[in-house]
C-alpha cells in the first residue's frame, strides 16, 4: 500500500495488518498467482482438461477463495484508505471479475479471469516501477501519437492520390492507405512486397517510401522510446529521493533522541558528582 491510516497497536485489526505485510504472506500470494496462471493456461488444452479438468477447476476455485480472503483482510485493515490506492483498486477489480458468473450475458468474463495474473504487477516492486513509469509517460506519448497520426494522414492522402489507380488493393482509399503505411512502418515485407512492385509502375516511388520510413519508423518511434525511458528515469529518481528523504528524516529523529539521551546522561552525571561532593563534605565535617 502506498499510504496507510493510523492503525491500533494491538487487537485483531493490528494482527491482520501484521499478517498481510509479512514477507511470507506476500510471497505465498505471489506463488498462488503463478500457480493460477499455469492452471488457467492448462484450461486451454482440451486433452489435459479431459483427463484432469475437475482437479484444475477445483484448484482455480481454491486459489480464488484465497484471493477473496486476502482482499477482505485488506479491506478490514485499511477500510476507506483501501479505495484510495490505485493498486488496491486494481486487485479488487480483477478478483471481483472472477466472482461474476461466467454464463449468459457475462460469458465473455470467463476469458477475463486471466487478468488475475496481472496481480503480479502489484506485488513485485520492480514491475510496479515500470508500470508507474509507463503511466507517467502517457501525456508525452499522446502528443507524439497525435503528431504521428497527422504524418500518417498526410502521407496516406498523398499515397492515395499517387498510387490509388494502379494499386487499389493497397492505396485505393484513405483506410487502405493507412493500413498499408502501417505495414511499411513495421518494415514487414515493405520492400519486396510493396515498394518494389509500386516502383515497377512508378520508378520514383522510392522518393515517397524512404522519407516516410525515416520519419515514421526511425524518428517517431524512437521518440516514443525516449519518452518512456525519460519517464522511467524520473520515476526512479523520485522514488530514490523519497527513500532518501525518509532515511534523512529517520536519521534526524535518531540524532535528536541521542542528543536527548546525552543531555539526560550529563544531568545524571552532574547529580552524581554533586552527591559525591556532598558525601565528601559530610565526611570532612564528621572528622
Amino acid at each position: 500500500m502506498t499510504t496507510e491510516p493510523s492503525l491500533p497497536v494491538d487487537g485483531l485489526r493490528a494482527a491482520c495488518h501484521r499478517l498481510i505485510n509479512r514477507h511470507l504472506f506476500q510471497h505465498t500470494i505471489l506463488a498462488l498467482i503463478v500457480i493460477n496462471a499455469i492452471s488457467l493456461g492448462l484450461e486451454t488444452v482440451p486433452a489435459i482438461m479431459a483427463s484432469y479438468g475437475a482437479p484444475i477447476l477445483l484448484l482455480d476455485r481454491c486459489i480464488l477463495a484465497v484471493f477473496v480472503i486476502e482482499i477482505l483482510l485488506r479491506l478490514y485493515v485499511y477500510r476507506l484508505q483501501f479505495f484510495r490506492d490505485p493498486w488496491s483498486l486494481f486487485d479488487f477489480s480483477v478478483v471481483a471479475i472472477a466472482l461474476i458468473p461466467a454464463s449468459g450475458t457475462f460469458s465473455v468474463l470467463r476469458a477475463l479471469r486471466v487478468l488475475r495474473v496481472l496481480r503480479i504487477l502489484t506485488i513485485v516492486p520492480s514491475m510496479r516501477r515500470v508500470v508507474g513509469a509507463l503511466l507517467a509517460s502517457i501525456p508525452g506519448l499522446a502528443s507524439i501519437a497525435l503528431v504521428l497520426l497527422l504524418i500518417y494522414y498526410v502521407f496516406a492522402v498523398i499515397a492515395t492520390n499517387l498510387f490509388g489507380n494502379a494499386f487499389p488493393e493497397w492505396f485505393g482509399g484513405i483506410g487502405a492507405s493507412l493500413y498499408t503505411l502501417f505495414q511499411i512502418m513495421t518494415l514487414e515485407s515493405w520492400s519486396m512486397g510493396i515498394s518494389r512492385p509500386v516502383m515497377e509502375t512508378y520508378p520514383y516511388a522510392w522518393a515517397f517510401f524512404i522519407p516516410f520510413i525515416l520519419i515514421a519508423t526511425f524518428t517517431m518511434l524512437n521518440l516514443f522510446i525516449a519518452i518512456i525511458v525519460n519517464a522511467m528515469q524520473r520515476f526512479t529518481e523520485s522514488e530514490t529521493k523519497a527513500t532518501l528523504g525518509a532515511v534523512d528524516q529517520a536519521r534526524v529523529h535518531i540524532e535528536a533522541d541521542i542528543q536527548g539521551e546525552m543531555k539526560a546522561l550529563r544531568a545524571e552525571i552532574g547529580e552524581l558528582k554533586q552527591l559525591l561532593q556532598d558525601q565528601h563534605n559530610l565526611r570532612q565535617i564528621d572528622s
